[in-house]
């Protein structure tokens, strides 16, 4: 039942709405729950608001501090205006909501949802007279906007090249971007610490995007709810600024690479959303806080999308795997020979049954191959109804049945595109828990309604999925809770075949591509080196940092369904298996203790009234303090994985040590160069 209070809200806001519209006068000011962030909209010329009319543009400040100067909105249409570069505000509605619903997996749970909201309308002041809606909420953490083109006659089917939309910094901010080299690039790669002067017009920047702006504000920029819309990059344009490009549409899928770079300069003339008014645009998300720590725990990526559109969301179960990929066909001692066969797959149900984890994946090989029209890059072109003359399906079904393990299956997205249909009802009758779906390296228009489509064919055969060879998460998993997690990543795969996976990376990650969502990183190498002992290989693969920095990852890196990357082999007789047998996949709470990027971080985690901690540091040893103010009422009972003595140089040396601790306590932890630690904290009884 609504209060008296909200039911006079609504009534004035109809009241508004019934009254002939009005110019606005001056800026209008959205604030915050706790008014420490402001969103201003308004007409400018130049920086200087215009009442009048002008290009609608927005500005933000964070305690009192400017963090972004007047920044242009407005969408590019082919072959007319920008719409948004001369317009005037008619009106304004603002709107509050505070709710709690209820997450299937994450971070947290339940998950708050809290903020002030306001809806500006405009108008085109040239003839055409074209109308254009911004919708924007502000959050504790964060603010957010998105583009609202109401249905009217002079728009119809909009053929959108670009946005102009920008993202104005007041200084020279310091950034730690991924830099692609094109729209068809995998979001696979290193990221730099670079200031916004230093990124070259050309580069082509993936969100989310991590931002200092000395003396104001640590932000976080990415976007939510891709809903028929390209993905959003960003580039350099003028100094201090970032301006938007959007993934153009690949029409043929065959079709070379779109070429990159394009000149800042010049009109875009390729096309990237192509559909009918009314539409919204994906909501452009600044999250925005005096430390990053606190950008990892924002949870206004899934605020922004819709509730769940599963009815009964039962059926899904957050886990940890085994697979079988990692190791590169490594068995010791064993009686097979090991490869893509029944008797291999058994191998790893059996690891995954005696340390309690609900399933094993079975990677590329599985599947029979198709008489024809399979197409695409490596592992394309399969028969997804059939099985390859090695594998024995319905034994292995049976197998993991009575193991009380669920399987999962490989598939590259194309063969998922051409037998969808006749896959994944097959998948459900067989009794497959899920899909790991891989190589779409395009984030255009198409793919993001592809991403939803299939979504919901899977949800509709109780399928679990994981997007490999993904672009960022945008918060789908709220609407589609059976997308448990992304790849989008350089994850630990890269170890097999380069020097690119090391600390640093690892530090820099919960700060950059872990603000979107849940990433499928594949951590839990146990074959730990230093990086004078690295070498890249495909069998049994070398990690670099030390055993503990590997069993803090379960904790640090965010994903639902955790994958325990290592052979079999690597853990048996291992004292960190029982924690990565005990660490949850999914949380009630989280946050971020302490960290910085690129250098260090320490997370805790708490499911049901446990606790998890996990700290890692880049190649620099570091002494730190935890604080355990964060635990309840009552002592609990510790389990501290550290470096060992001589983990510097031996990497795998760690020690455990149980202790009584309470809210009190302020444990001491060495972190070796390149190490880390993992704690488990159980109330006493």
């Amino acid at each position: 039942m609504l209060s008296h209070s909200k039911l006079a809200v609504i009534g004035a806001m109809t009241l508004a709405a019934a009254l002939p519209a009005a110019a606005q006068t001056g800026p209008v000011v959205l604030k915050s729950p706790n008014g420490e962030l402001e969103m201003s909209i308004a007409t400018v010329r130049g920086q200087a608001v215009q009442d009048a009319g002008g290009q609608l543009a927005y500005r933000v400040t964070f305690r009192g501090k400017a963090v972004l100067n007047w920044s242009n909105l407005g969408l590019a249409m082919e072959g007319l205006p920008v719409l948004g570069a001369a317009v005037r505000i008619e009106s304004s509605q603002p709107s509050s909501q505070d709710q709690t619903w209820n997450s299937v997996a994450g971070k947290a749970n339940p998950i708050r949802n809290h903020y002030n909201a306001v809806t500006v309308q405009t108008v085109e002041t040239a003839a055409g007279g074209r109308r254009l809606s911004i919708e924007a909420r502000a959050f504790d953490d964060g603010v957010a906007f998105r583009y609202a083109v109401p249905a009217q006659p002079s728009v119809q089917e909009m053929r959108i090249s670009n946005e102009a939309t920008q993202f104005r910094f007041t200084k020279d901010a310091t950034t730690w971007p991924l830099i692609l080299r094109d729209f068809q690039t995998s979001s696979e790669d290193d990221y730099h610490e670079l200031t916004v002067s230093a990124l070259h017009p050309e580069y082509l920047v993936a969100l989310p995007l991590l931002v200092e702006v000395p003396g104001a504000a640590w932000v976080g920029l990415t976007e939510a709810n891709i809903d028929d819309w390209a993905g959003l990059f960003v580039h350099t344009a003028d100094q201090n600024i970032l301006t938007a490009r959007l993934a153009p549409l690949v029409e043929d899928r065959t079709a070379p690479h779109i070429p990159w770079p394009i000149d800042p300069k010049a009109e875009p003339s390729m096309i990237s959303v192509v559909r009918q008014a009314p539409a919204n645009s994906p909501w452009r998300v600044l999250m925005i806080a005096d430390d990053p720590g606190r950008l990892v725990e924002s949870n206004m990526v899934v605020n922004l999308n819709p509730p769940s559109a599963i009815a009964d969301t039962s059926w899904i179960k957050p886990g940890k795997t085994s697979w079988d990929w990692w190791s590169g066909s490594l068995a010791k001692g064993v009686s097979f020979r090991p490869g893509m066969n029944t008797d291999t797959m058994k191998h790893y149900i059996d690891f995954s049954s005696r340390n309690g984890f609900p399933y094993m994946l079975i990677d590329a090989g599985w599947a029979g191959r198709a008489a024809a029209g399979g197409r695409g890059a490596s592992g394309s072109g399969a028969d997804l109804t059939k099985t390859s003359a090695n594998i024995d399906m319905p034994a292995l079904l049976d197998y993991a049945k009575s193991k009380n393990v669920r399987l999962w299956l490989w598939s590259h997205w194309t063969d998922i595109d051409r037998q969808v249909d006749e896959a994944f009802p097959l998948f459900e009758k067989w009794g497959i828990a899920g899909v790991k779906i891989d190589f779409m390296d395009r984030a255009d228009q198409w793919m993001a309604n592809w991403y939803r489509q299939i979504a919901k064919k899977a949800a509709d055969h109780h399928l679990l999925l994981d997007y490999h060879g993904a672009f960022k998460p945008d918060g789908l998993r709220r609407t589609y809770p059976n997308v448990l997690t992304r790849e989008g990543v350089m994850g630990a795969e890269y170890n097999k075949w380069s020097a690119r996976e090391t600390p640093v990376h690892n530090t820099t990650l919960p700060f950059t591509r872990m603000l979107a969502g849940p990433m499928d990183y594949t951590p839990g190498g146990f074959e730990n080196v230093t990086k004078d002992q690295f070498e890249a290989r495909n069998s049994n693969p070398m990690v670099m940092g030390t055993r503990v920095h590997q069993t803090a990852l379960f904790v640090v890196f965010e994903s639902a369904f955790q994958m325990v990357a290592d052979y079999p082999g690597a853990y048996d007789g291992q004292k960190e298996l029982e924690f990565l047998k005990a660490v949850p996949a999914t949380w009630d709470e989280t946050r971020v203790i302490n960290g910085r990027p690129a250098r260090f971080i320490t997370i805790a985690r708490r499911s049901g009234r446990e606790w998890y901690v996990g700290s890692i540091t880049n190649w620099d040893p570091r002494e730190l303090d935890l604080p355990l103010s964060f635990l309840g009422a009552g002592s609990y009972n510790a389990e501290i994985y550290a470096d060992g003595p001589n983990a510097a140089t031996q990497a795998k040396d760690s020690v455990l040590e149980k202790r009584s601790v309470d809210a009190k306590t302020v444990l001491k932890l060495k972190l070796a160069p390149g190490g880390g630690a993992a704690i488990r904290l159980v109330p006493a009884r």
